[in-house]
């Protein structure tokens, strides 16, 4: 029988160390180069995003359907505290260029562009095929519907996601605030026309009915309005978060397409 002698022993015990070591650093080695290429590949996908969004603003912060560029923003309707509107030319037409992601269908498409159209048929906004204008509306499938309340300058997000959007009552609701136009419902006179019922409200939520100083253009409240929300926007637990005042049996907020009070609007804010 062989005898392993004390300093065999040892030396043998010395090399199994020194294996265990090398295996070590070899694992930590590939463990730190693993983790060295995904921080590399996440560095270049944030970078990738970046340059794939560098031609619109950066990303909105987007409160209901609204559009702001921070958070500051919602508690004033812009067209009264810093001016919203798209200018007229000498023709007295007021030209909005706008741009249609490639990503819709030809359905998809001409929803939009009927949209889009029917501005014209009823006022002096003209929505013209973006050429070189360096502001416009960007219009694209992201990520919901919202659009900013008036013209902000240069590539302007219109969002009409193609899953839920794509109606023509929302494609008007849309390009109405891109035009300067505010939730009816928060009008600064709503309290005269609608009680807003908290209790109902979804948590997190209630920012979509506070009550903002409107420009009005000495209109009435309009129930028929496409601005107008339906008596069971955003409830928490299936009951109606709106009532009409004085009569609760009122319809309201199921518009398809704009009412004579919004073309009213429409054509004094732009002196149509």
């Amino acid at each position: 029988m062989a005898i392993v002698s004390c300093s065999q022993f040892v030396h043998f015990s010395s090399v199994t160390l020194k294996l265990h070591e090398l295996c070590f650093v070899f694992l930590m080695t590939f463990v730190l180069l693993v983790c060295a290429l995904l921080f590399s590949s996440l560095l270049m996908i944030i970078y990738e995003k970046r340059i794939t969004n560098s031609t619109l603003e950066d990303e909105p912060f987007i409160m209901d359907d609204i559009a702001y560029d921070n958070e500051n923003e919602r508690n004033a309707d812009q067209c009264t505290s810093q001016g919203c509107m798209w200018g007229k030319s000498s023709d007295g037409k007021v030209y909005v260029p706008y741009v249609i992601a490639s990503h819709y269908s030809s359905r998809e498409r001409s929803i939009i562009e009927r949209g889009l159209q029917s501005f014209q048929d009823v006022s002096c906004i003209r929505f013209i095929s973006r050429t070189n204008q360096r502001d416009y509306l960007s219009i694209q499938s992201i990520n919901g519907c919202y659009s900013y309340v008036g013209r902000r300058g240069n590539a302007q997000q219109v969002s009409l996601d193609r899953q839920g959007c794509l109606y023509h009552s929302t494609v008007q609701h849309e390009l109405l605030h891109a035009l300067g136009f505010n939730h009816e419902q928060c009008r600064s006179d709503r309290d005269q026309h609608i009680r807003v019922l908290w209790q109902n409200i979804q948590h997190g939520w209630e920012y979509a009915f506070d009550k903002i100083n409107t420009l009005n253009l000495n209109t009435p409240y309009d129930y028929n309005s496409v601005m107008q929300y339906h008596k069971y926007a955003f409830s928490g637990n299936n009951k109606p978060t709106m009532e009409p005042i004085p009569n609760p049996n009122v319809a309201f907020g199921t518009a398809t397409q704009m009412s004579n009070n919004d073309i009213t609007r429409l054509n004094r804010l732009y002196k149509c």
